[in-house]
């Protein structure tokens, strides 16, 4: 079975136009114009944080995360590449980000090795080859096997646009690719 050919992609991005000119404006202060935004690109920015949280209520923490810097930070799109593109790296950025403030803390509390992120129960499948139980198989990937998936094979970024964002060394990430891979193979032949 193909991985790729099975995947609900994030819903595209609204016009690339209509969404320059909202920016624009809402850099000039209109919040009507961001609010507009908001409703446009809402779907998108949730579906990047589910995939990469797998988790419904850290996604929507992290979706909120991203308005929020999108807002603050709205004076720095310049618009030398889409919005959308700048909101969906500024999303990626933020979960990323949470991800590290997470591992920060846990550190603090816990002694190193005694955070597992792994899978631990099957997943039911009603049919096989079925695109739900391909995201509920992503959604079980451990943490870094599942980012770089998503990352990688769902989004399309190259293997040296995920080292800078996360800052591990492409080897790891071709390793942690290729055994998210192999976990979702052994978790969608059950």
């Amino acid at each position: 079975m193909s991985l790729s050919g099975a995947i609900v992609r994030s819903p595209s991005p609204p016009l690339a136009d209509e969404s320059a000119e909202l920016a624009r404006r809402a850099q000039a202060g209109d919040v009507a114009a961001f609010e507009r935004l908001y409703r446009t690109h809402a779907g998108h920015v949730r579906a990047i944080c589910l995939r990469l949280c797998a988790d419904g209520q850290r996604a929507e923490e992290a979706a909120q995360d991203a308005w929020v810097r999108a807002w603050e930070r709205l004076s720095t799109w310049r618009g030398d590449a889409a919005f959308g593109t700048w909101l969906h790296r500024l999303t990626v950025n933020a979960v990323l980000e949470s991800f590290r403030a997470e591992r920060r803390r846990i550190a603090r509390v816990m002694l190193s090795g005694d955070e597992e992120d792994g899978v631990d129960a099957p997943i039911s499948a009603s049919e096989p080859g079925d695109a739900l139980d391909l995201e509920r198989a992503i959604a079980r990937l451990p943490r870094g096997a599942r980012t770089v998936f998503v990352l990688h094979d769902v989004e399309g970024y190259r293997h040296s646009e995920i080292a800078t964002m996360t800052g591990l060394a492409e080897g790891t990430l071709r390793a942690q690719l290729c055994r998210a891979r192999r976990l979702l193979m052994e978790m969608l032949d059950r």
